[in-house]
């Protein structure tokens, strides 16, 4: 039997628990505020420097659009994904298409996002592609999820 069989999870979600348990153990130096959101920030542009092809151009424009459109969210690695929490809550993250072997980047979302629409709402969007209107689109979606 395999690995995977035996434990339920594939090679890729190990990686992540494993990727997640390493930055719940950072270690928790003497930093101001600002410096351990400084130290967050570098972590999450280092973490999309790491990609390739597409995945790293939907990301470093993904990037750009949450930080300019919502500030007050904090980029950090969650999962070993870029992530942005609002007070402490991640809000939303970039899974890229080679995480999981995915065809596409998705950019999901979190139960803190207030993206409520009626009784049913996407919280997961695969993205293959950015042009000028998405964009707009996607810091409409960014905006409406911090609850503007």
């Amino acid at each position: 039997m395999a690995d995977d069989e035996q434990s339920g999870f594939s090679e890729a979600e190990k990686a992540a628990m494993k990727e997640r348990a390493a930055e719940v153990r950072a270690p928790k130096k003497r930093m101001t505020k600002a410096e351990k959101a400084a130290a967050a920030r570098a972590a999450v542009e280092e973490k999309i420097a790491s990609y390739e092809g597409t995945d790293k151009v939907l990301a470093e424009a993904l990037h750009r659009i949450i930080t300019t459109t919502a500030p007050e969210l904090e980029p950090k690695t969650w999962y070993g994904m870029p992530a942005y929490a609002l007070d402490g809550n991640i809000l939303c993250f970039i899974q890229d298409a080679a995480k999981f072997g995915a065809r596409y980047l998705t950019l999901g979302f979190n139960d803190a996002a207030k993206l409520d629409d009626g009784t049913l709402w996407a919280t997961s969007f695969a993205i293959t592609a950015l042009d000028d209107g998405l964009e707009e689109k996607l810091a409409k979606l960014v905006a409406k999820s911090v609850g503007r």
